[in-house]
């Protein structure tokens, strides 16, 4: 059977899932917030991941036309789960074969709409479709591998009159399943969506993850760091100035972008993730002082969360 025959006979077989409307809570799969599967880099990446850490393994390659998904390419996967999720609580039947339009998927990951950010959207499911992967993760058999891509396929619609009607995109079984059990999906905070790091984002999702979980949080970064998807090992190690400038507490880090005024979005977690912003912390007493250039931000709360996030000019030693 040509790969031709086996996207027809799987078309043929999904149900359509419309796109519902409303600005509802985005949600992301706790695999993909764990586990390094999309490159941090908006530059073209052919280097393959490659992750071993117990039973789990995970190969992800790229083709040269195209490139790797990119972590801000997963935000199409985000809206994907979002729209899976509140279809299944509001008693709707879905699908892995979802229909709509890139005006919907734009607004609901925060970008513009522009000719641009379609064009952008487009490269983004070409990457998605392209991009493959091989894992161990929920497989009941040791030792053995799905592969797949995170989009099977996606195509234009058009209405009778041959006018743009959208876009159809069928999402993975394996990402699909993950999806509909309700332990492995977690709400994420909207302000996501304005990282514009690529390790922002990574260190976000891992630590929304995983905060909580652990009552002191990470002891060493190289729980961290050994996730990484960079591409060198060197660039994957978070150095310890970082993990100081972040703290320990998964509850701190992932706290961190809900600042709201516009300092506190410019330095969010940049200040305490990325290698070349961190700055020398300095701790002055309790609660948590951190000196960033010539700022000090005031962290204090619980394993919960932070109950304050604030910037201030640091005074004079």
């Amino acid at each position: 059977m040509t790969a031709r025959h086996r996207l027809i006979s799987e078309r043929g077989q999904l149900d359509l899932f419309h796109a519902l409307p409303g600005d509802f809570a985005p949600r992301d799969a706790q695999d993909l917030m764990a586990y390094p599967f999309f490159s941090l880099s908006k530059s073209h990446r052919t280097a393959p991941i490659d992750f071993a850490a117990g039973d789990v393994s995970i190969r992800v390659e790229a083709v040269p036309d195209h490139g790797m998904a990119t972590i801000w390419d997963a935000d199409v996967l985000i809206w994907a789960a979002s729209q899976i999720v509140e279809a299944r609580d509001a008693g709707l039947r879905t699908s892995r074969l979802m229909a709509a339009t890139p005006y919907e998927i734009l607004n609901f990951i925060g970008r513009g709409v522009s000719v641009r950010d379609y064009q952008r959207l487009k490269a983004a499911l070409d990457r998605l479709q392209s991009t493959t992967v091989a894992t161990s993760i929920r497989q009941s058999a040791e030792g053995r591998r799905h592969r797949f891509s995170w989009i099977n396929e996606w195509q234009e619609r058009t209405d009778p009159d041959g006018k743009p009607a959208g876009i159809e995109l069928i999402v993975p079984d394996w990402f699909y399943r993950a999806i509909l059990d309700d332990a492995l999906v977690l709400t994420i905070d909207r302000a996501y969506f304005d990282l514009t790091g690529g390790l922002d984002r990574w260190l976000y999702r891992l630590v929304r993850k995983h905060g909580g979980k652990q009552r002191d949080g990470w002891r060493s970064m190289s729980a961290i760091s050994t996730r990484s998807p960079a591409a060198s090992p060197r660039s994957s190690a978070l150095p310890s100035s970082c993990a100081r400038s972040s703290g320990a507490s998964p509850a701190r880090l992932h706290a961190l972008h809900r600042g709201r005024d516009r300092w506190a979005r410019a330095a969010r977690l940049r200040a305490g993730a990325s290698p070349g912003a961190c700055g020398k912390p300095r701790a002055i007493g309790n609660p948590d002082y951190r000196a960033i250039g010539n700022r000090r931000l005031v962290l204090s709360g619980t394993q919960t969360g932070l109950k304050s996030w604030q910037s201030k000019p640091k005074s004079r030693p």
